[in-house]
């Protein structure tokens, strides 16, 4: 269930986006997370060859949640890496969330369910505030972003056959076009291009940074 948020007690740089949010961000899922129309935002999007990559399946609907926590120096939004033994985008910075199961009633369960089971962030300290634009990834899968508020009194306990550390970044850095290093690389045997946004030693990129860019599209374009 979305609500709305109180930014009366919050940090004025955090307030200032919930604002905005409010407005921007979709209070339903979007519409087209089950059909195979291709969405605006993707990989694809400064890269359309991709799209002849995708695997010759229906892409697969997935959610992935972005936990913004009120921090006294200013807001943060909460990070994972992915374990090194994983198969896929092992040891890369992504959000917490994955594949939408069959008993998950939508995107926003499966984000909550995806967060306890490799953060340990419990749903009672989420509250989510909207869903982001639709995001096709070259991999195959079709993301919900669910944009929401983490208690800054978490206390996670991650699952190491998931994830091998979480970190805080800045939402003032993150939501800064100036920090959106726009780069290229040869991929599958074509020339992929993409966002990136190095903070403090963390090589944000690829999807988790083109979702970063969307939202700040959506909530600042």
């Amino acid at each position: 269930m979305l609500s709305t948020v109180t930014t009366t007690s919050v940090h004025p740089e955090l307030a200032a986006f919930l604002e905005r949010a409010g407005q921007r961000l979709a209070l339903q899922p979007p519409d087209a997370l089950y059909r195979e129309s291709i969405p605006a935002h993707g990989d694809h999007r400064f890269s359309p060859e991709l799209l002849n990559e995708l695997p010759g399946v229906p892409a697969k609907p997935a959610a992935v949640l972005i936990p913004i926590v009120d921090r006294p120096d200013g807001p943060t939004v909460l990070l994972t890496e992915r374990s090194s033994a994983l198969r896929s985008h092992s040891g890369q910075i992504a959000f917490p969330g994955g594949r939408i199961d069959p008993g998950d009633r939508g995107p926003l369960e499966a984000a909550l369910r995806e967060a306890e089971e490799e953060v340990g962030l419990s749903r009672s300290l989420v509250q989510p505030i909207g869903y982001l634009d639709l995001y096709l990834t070259g991999s195959g899968y079709r993301i919900a972003p669910v944009v929401a508020l983490a208690d800054p009194g978490m206390v996670l306990h991650l699952n190491p056959d998931e994830v091998s550390g979480v970190f805080e970044c800045p939402l003032a850095f993150l939501m800064d076009p100036a920090n959106h290093v726009a780069e290229r690389r040869e991929w599958r045997g074509i020339m992929r291009h993409y966002y990136s946004m190095p903070w403090q030693g963390h090589y944000i990129w690829g999807v988790t940074a083109g979702i970063i860019h969307t939202l700040y599209e959506r909530v600042y374009g």
